[in-house]
């Protein structure tokens, strides 16, 4: 069975708004390892639906990028994708698979079909998920900014405190802090 690691980057004030962090090569190349390690992507619609009008261009070559970020898109196009939703049921992105029915039930047969781990990229679907037990590690991007609005981590609360086990921290050139977590027994 696969883990399901939450991955997403946040200011020091916990805004999780995309444009509010570094987007350089090194937090771009930090994802691409991360993916890398992982069996596949899980997402919900509107994070699946914002990544679907960008990454595809740039896979292909249509939209001018570094490499790193081609690179990214390039490993991200060929990689399985699985997306949540109860308002849309076809994905044409390549290798995009809907994840229908049972929340629980349906993570949970892709963890289980996963070897390689399942990393989940969607804030408002990882509170969901973490409200059901199913997420087993965390790997924050930590950004040193303070945004002072936009969405937050965990803005819709948990029923308890997530008790966290530090695997590492480290710091990269760019002031980032690329932090992994366990969720604590």
């Amino acid at each position: 069975m696969g883990s399901l690691t939450f991955s997403i980057n946040v200011t020091l004030d916990g805004c999780i708004d995309h444009q509010a962090g570094i987007a350089d090569d090194e937090t771009h190349a930090f994802f691409t390892r991360l993916m890398d390690q992982s069996g596949a992507m899980l997402w919900g619609r509107v994070t699946y639906e914002m990544m679907e009008s960008y990454w595809p261009s740039v896979a292909r070559g249509d939209t001018d990028a570094p490499p790193a970020v081609r690179d990214w898109a390039v490993k991200l196009e060929a990689k399985p994708k699985h997306v949540v939703s109860s308002t849309r049921n076809v994905f044409p992105w390549t290798n995009s698979h809907h994840v229908a029915g049972d929340l629980r039930a349906g993570v949970q047969r892709l963890k289980d079909a996963t070897p390689g781990g399942v990393l989940l990229g969607s804030a408002k679907l990882a509170a969901e998920l973490d409200r059901l037990g199913l997420i087993d590690e965390y790997r924050f991007l930590v950004h040193p900014r303070i945004a002072g609005d936009g969405p937050t981590l965990y803005e819709s609360g948990l029923a308890s405190t997530r008790r966290l086990e530090l695997i590492s921290a480290s710091p990269l050139s760019n002031g980032v802090v690329a932090a992994h977590y366990r969720r604590a027994s």
